[in-house]
Order: structure tokens, then C-alpha cells, then sequence
């Protein structure tokens, strides 16, 4: 798969980091001396960090190097690694593992969630905000398009329901806070849907396909996101959006 697009990724940048701003609203980092924004990309994420722990210690990881470039440049203060979410361990037990729009990318969720835990500090905190649009007509599509024209279906459902966390998360001695927000954005055209995605779910699918082959998939799921996404009055379209929140403390 291709790396990552920083400035394409930014382009919705304010819709992106609310989502790292209403976790992190929620983040207890009165005591926090080493946090980890797991999966950090351009570095959006970790600046809200940074505004919110100013004195603490805190390491960005990602695994791209595109996506980690533009948040040293931005953060040149923070520290920055390259690693994968599954293998990554943490020098030092930590006091907040943030995960902002990242764990979704990653299968396992039932071994992952726990070796999460039992790298943070007791009292830690793992906050995680995860998409939770599987059956959104934005990503339904994209499983449509790709079995209408014969191409693998590359997606698949990345995240479980709020109660399989809870217990798995209960297990590995935590108590939660969880909550499921649907943001809906205000998106200039149903081109700048299709603009959002293509950094981000639709990956799955284009980046395993030749040119030819992507503008005709691009053609035919755009044909479906404006018959699925109306145009308001004022010619622009609303994309509800879904997310999953999930505040895990370690007290044991």
C-alpha cells in the first residue's frame, strides 16, 4: 500500500482533530509525565496533546514516514517513532496511550486492546476514538462497487461493539467510559466525500488496483455516494459520521 498524503489528509483537518479534542477533552493529565499518541499521523493529534500536558514527556507513532516527517515539522519538540500499532511497546509504562482514528487499521482488537493496557501505568489511561461507519452508505459502498465489478473485497469490519470492549477491557483490569458519537459534516459537494475517503477507507481498495482500473471503481462509486447523499438547498451535502469512544483507566 502506498504511504500516506499529510496535505490531503489535512485537508479536513478541523473535522479530523474535533474528534482528538472530545476525547482528550475527557483525559485525566493532571499526573501524566509520559504519553504515546498511538498512530499520531501528520501530528494534529499530538498537538492537542502538547496544549493539554505541556510538561509531559510524549512520543508520536506511526508507520508512516510521510505522515511522521510533517509532525516533526510541526512538533520539534515531541519525539517522534516509526513503528507498527501491533508490535509497538513502550520503553516505560505510560500514563496515557492515545489512539485518535488509528486502532480501527489494526485486526485483533482482543489481543491488541490488552497488550495496550498492560503497557500503561496503573492509573493509566488508554483513550481511543475509533470510525464506527461499517454500515454508513459512504463504506457499504465500497464493498458494493467492489464485488458489482469483480474486484476482492479488501475492507472489512475493524471494530467490535461497545460491550465486547467493555469485557475485554474489564478483563485486562480496567474501568471504562464509553460513548458513540455521530458527527454530521457539512461537506462542500459529494466530490469532497469521495476527497475524504480517498486518504483514508477507500486505500483498501484503489491502492491494489492499475490506474484504469481505480478511475473506473472512482466512477462508479461516485455515481452511488451522489445517489445515497443528497444535495441541500444551499447546494452542499451532509455526511453523517459515526465514532466510537473509549476511555479505559488500569486500576489493577
Amino acid at each position: 500500500m502506498s504511504d500516506w498524503n499529510p496535505t490531503r489528509y489535512l485537508q479536513f483537518e478541523a473535522e479530523r482533530t474535533r474528534p482528538a479534542n472530545e476525547l482528550a477533552a475527557r483525559v485525566d493529565f493532571s499526573q501524566a509525565t509520559a504519553i504515546t499518541d498511538l498512530g499520531c499521523g501528520p501530528g494534529n493529534s499530538t498537538a492537542v496533546l502538547v496544549k493539554l500536558a505541556p510538561r509531559a514527556a510524549i512520543t508520536g507513532v506511526d508507520n508512516s514516514a510521510a505522515m511522521l516527517e510533517k509532525a516533526r515539522n510541526i512538533l520539534p519538540g515531541c519525539h517522534f517513532q516509526t513503528a507498527d500499532i501491533e508490535q509497538w511497546q513502550a520503553d516505560s509504562r505510560q500514563d496515557v496511550i492515545f489512539a485518535n482514528a488509528s486502532l480501527q487499521w489494526v485486526a485483533n482488537h482482543q489481543v491488541v486492546f490488552p497488550r495496550l493496557v498492560s503497557q500503561l501505568a496503573i492509573e493509566g489511561q488508554l483513550a481511543v476514538q475509533m470510525p464506527d461507519n461499517w454500515h454508513e452508505p459512504s463504506h457499504r459502498l465500497m464493498r458494493e462497487v467492489a464485488v458489482e465489478m469483480g474486484y476482492p473485497d479488501r475492507n472489512r469490519e475493524s471494530i467490535l461493539r461497545a460491550d465486547e470492549y467493555y469485557d475485554i477491557l474489564t478483563e485486562a483490569g480496567c474501568e471504562l467510559d464509553l460513548w458513540r458519537t455521530t458527527y454530521f459534516h457539512i461537506m462542500p459537494s459529494t466530490e469532497s466525500i469521495i476527497d475524504w475517503l480517498s486518504t483514508t477507507g477507500l486505500r483498501r481498495f484503489l491502492n491494489h488496483l492499475p490506474p484504469a482500473q481505480q478511475e473506473k471503481y472512482l466512477q462508479r462509486y461516485r455515481e452511488l455516494i451522489a445517489e445515497n447523499y443528497p444535495v441541500q438547498q444551499d447546494g452542499k451535502v451532509i455526511m453523517p459520521f459515526p465514532r466510537l469512544f473509549i476511555l479505559a483507566r488500569r486500576i489493577r
